[in-house]
């Protein structure tokens, strides 16, 4: 008898009516059975669709359904109603796909590098994985693979954990990197040392590259530690320029998403290898409100030293940054501190809070920060 595995993405989202597998002899030859296997799953679709790749060989980035869909009547009836009519909501409008999140254009540049990647190496498991990571229960997962299959998404990794901390997980997952809507998460994954952040849908949204991954940074304390940072809180200006003179060659200590730098220039070196470096569908940017000449040297040469390339530099001398993000377009920019977040996201910039360092203890409305 023929054992064939279907895809239960496939199955679940309708994808694949009738399973229909001819009726084998005993006489058949091994090469007229392996045909007549192949012409079955091709038939079914099975052989089109890529494998996900090994945790241990991918770059993992895990995103909450909140932040990859928009959840916010549902999240509603859970508040207002209780767990047990948020599912039979659930389950009532399970054929009802979710729009899209704020982290909805980030994953499709994902897929956009995948399919890039696949075509120059083909037997390669150097990519990104896509993990959804949600605190709902498995009477949601209809809801959430039929969505998943409605904007084409290649999602197989699903984490479903009924209300309990998906942080174990992350950590088996090997994850890169955590997108969530929720900032107690977020801290107690940066806590375990995992890159993580939180998202926010802005109430207007620039139109992202469709061809590029855009990936921009603050400084201090997301890449960096919160070193220099602190020396600016406890001493005043002065002071952190004369201390960023006296260590210019001192490297900074790393910041808690340094890592997941790492993997995007480990991804954009298999396109220079190609001879793609003018033209990598990965592009990375720092923003930092530091100033070049009296701080900046600091921060290259630790990148430097680190062997990590930015692409692009902005040292901004505490100017907003809100303008600039708005002319680079990146899917995703991360920063430690709310203000701005907050800038960034009134120019239409999908920014991702990351609560780490000695700027969480201080006023986040108030733009206080030299250091970034």
């Amino acid at each position: 008898m023929v054992k064939m595995s279907l895809d239960p993405v496939q199955v679940m989202s309708g994808q694949v009516k009738e399973l229909k597998v001819a009726p084998s002899s005993n006489g058949d030859s091994r090469e007229s059975w392996e045909e007549k296997e192949k012409f079955d799953q091709d038939n079914l679709g099975l052989t089109t669709k890529p494998k996900p790749p090994k945790p241990e060989n991918a770059v993992t980035v895990a995103v909450s359904s909140r932040v990859l869909f928009r959840t916010e009547l549902e999240q509603k009836v859970f508040e207002q109603k209780g767990v047990e009519e948020y599912l039979r909501y659930q389950i009532e409008h399970e054929n009802e796909p979710f729009a899209p999140g704020p982290a909805f254009p980030f994953v499709k540049a994902l897929e956009a590098v995948n399919a890039h990647l696949r075509e120059l190496y083909p037997q390669s498991e150097e990519l990104f994985d896509i993990v959804l990571v949600t605190y709902n229960h498995a009477h949601v997962g209809i809801r959430l693979i039929n969505t998943i299959n409605h904007h084409n998404l290649f999602i197989e990794r699903f984490c479903m954990t009924g209300g309990s901390s998906p942080i174990g997980y992350l950590k088996a997952w090997h994850t890169n990197l955590y997108l969530s809507a929720d900032a107690d998460k977020v801290r107690e994954a940066l806590a375990e040392g995992i890159a993580a952040a939180t998202m926010f849908m802005p109430e207007k949204q620039t139109e992202v590259s469709q061809s590029q991954l855009r990936v921009a940074f603050d400084g201090d304390a997301v890449l960096f530690s919160d070193e220099s940072e602190r020396i600016f809180k406890a001493h005043g200006l002065d002071k952190f320029f004369e201390h960023e003179r006296d260590h210019e060659d001192t490297l900074l200590d790393h910041g808690p998403l340094k890592g997941f730098l790492e993997a995007l220039g480990k991804l954009q070196k298999k396109f220079y290898a190609k001879g793609q470096r003018l033209d990598c569908p990965i592009r990375t940017y720092l923003v930092t409100a530091r100033s070049a000449a009296s701080s900046g040297i600091r921060a290259l040469k630790t990148l430097r030293a680190w062997g990590l390339e930015i692409d692009e530099a902005l040292f901004l001398a505490g100017a907003p940054k809100g303008p600039m993000l708005e002319k680079i377009r990146p899917h995703i920019y991360f920063d430690d501190q709310m203000f701005h977040v907050e800038g960034a996201a009134e120019m239409g910039t999908i920014a991702a809070h990351v609560p780490y360092g000695i700027a969480q203890k201080h006023n986040p409305k108030k733009n206080t920060s030299v250091g970034k």
